[in-house]
């Protein structure tokens, strides 16, 4: 990054009026990337998968009929060729297990765990713990062009992706891009431009799209959809959404991965990270795309689940600290977790018919969330 810029970066941080230091959180110690205990990762990571289990169990249980773990397990060996002896459940037990929860967990824990993860890049791109997945146009996008596509396009699939998860992820990247070009001015873009060219087009999508349901002339069913739609839910129709979403997801999070020693040398700010041998602005183009393809990808099956990407990183940083080489797979871990407990909460509540995940995402993480905050109120820093 040339002089100017770094000049640029300088007079954002001195200058009370833009409120960098407001935005984001003081630079952390080289000493906070150190762990707390010699072995404090490994237990997280042991007590995350083990809360990944327990929930994907609760999550494959839980609903409007009650399944055993004696009979998840032996429908799951018959369903895999082993041999489990006399059948003793109902016929509807394994239609319900195989083509509805599994490949909702499955999909509930994919979407969660890149939320997760593309809240802890956007969250260390930019030094803003506030920041979430959203925060650069993706929902806004998302949900304008879900509503589109719900209210005046016609009903179409493509590997088993309706018109409205292929309008969602399309309208999401197209946001992210409006964003990043709105953001660059005179070829060079800042944080504070990047946050607030984000505003603007959330904002504006946003009554956008309240404004097509308001012009809509047509069922209350399918306003009712598109309020469902916004709320969030894991709506896997189809188990070829699995193979096209998982593969992106997955490999997204081990490319999330990658960064971070450069997320790692960012929170040290901009001019530590330079003298350290980051590019600052080929690492930004690289983080803010793929922060938004994890976010589309995961909007495209499970609609708009807010806080999720905000909270779990933020948790699990003041649990574990900022080392991003820890967070990241913890954060995609926390976040699977969380939400597959989340969407069994919502369909188990008032069974047979189910609530909103998003509700519960906030129920689940808000109060654990604002406890933390509390308890590590004295605390300067990320931890």
């Amino acid at each position: 990054m040339n002089d100017r810029v770094r000049g640029s970066i300088r007079e954002e941080k001195q200058d009370p009026h833009l409120g960098m230091s407001a935005m984001s959180d003081p630079a952390p110690r080289t000493s906070d990337f150190a762990p707390r205990t010699p072995h404090l990762a490994f237990r997280t990571y042991v007590g995350l998968s083990i809360f990944l289990l327990l929930a994907f169990l609760i999550g494959v249980m839980q609903g409007a009929v009650l399944l055993s773990p004696a009979t998840i397990l032996k429908i799951l060996l018959k369903w895999a060729g082993v041999s489990v002896g006399t059948v003793t459940w109902l016929p509807a037990d394994e239609t319900i297990l195989l083509q509805l929860r599994l490949p909702r967990v499955l999909g509930g824990a994919l979407v969660g765990a890149a939320l997760a993860t593309a809240g802890v890049l956007f969250q260390g791109l930019l030094r803003n713990p506030l920041a979430d997945p959203y925060i650069i146009g993706t929902s806004a996008g998302a949900g304008f062009a879900a509503t589109v596509a719900m209210l005046l396009l016609p009903p179409a699939s493509v590997l088993g992706f309706g018109s409205v998860a292929l309008s969602a992820f399309v309208g999401g990247l197209f946001a992210v891009l409006l964003v990043y070009r709105l953001a660059r001015v005179s070829g060079q873009m800042s944080v504070v431009s990047l946050l607030l060219a984000g505003v603007v087009v959330n904002t504006v999508l946003g009554y956008l799209g309240s404004l097509t349901i308001f012009l809509f002339e047509g069922s209350e069913f399918q306003v009712r959809r598109v309020f469902t739609w916004l709320m969030g839910g894991i709506a896997i129709h189809d188990p070829r959404q699995l193979w096209v979403v998982g593969p992106i997801i997955v490999c997204g999070i081990a490319v999330a991965c990658g960064f971070a020693n450069s997320l790692n040398a960012l929170a040290l700010g901009e001019e530590g990270a330079v003298a350290v041998g980051v590019d600052l602005d080929r690492e930004a183009n690289r983080i803010i795309g793929l922060g938004a393809l994890l976010t589309g990808a995961a909007v495209s099956v499970s609609g708009l689940i807010g806080f999720l990407g905000l909270a779990v990183p933020h948790i699990l940083r003041l649990a574990i600290g900022p080392e991003h080489r820890r967070l990241l797979p913890a954060s995609a871990l926390g976040g699977a977790a969380l939400l597959i407990l989340a969407d069994a909460a919502a369909r188990s509540v008032v069974a047979p018919a189910e609530l909103p995940v998003g509700i519960f995402t906030a129920l689940l993480g808000g109060p654990l969330f604002l406890f933390l905050l509390r308890r590590n109120g004295r605390e300067r820093t990320w931890r």
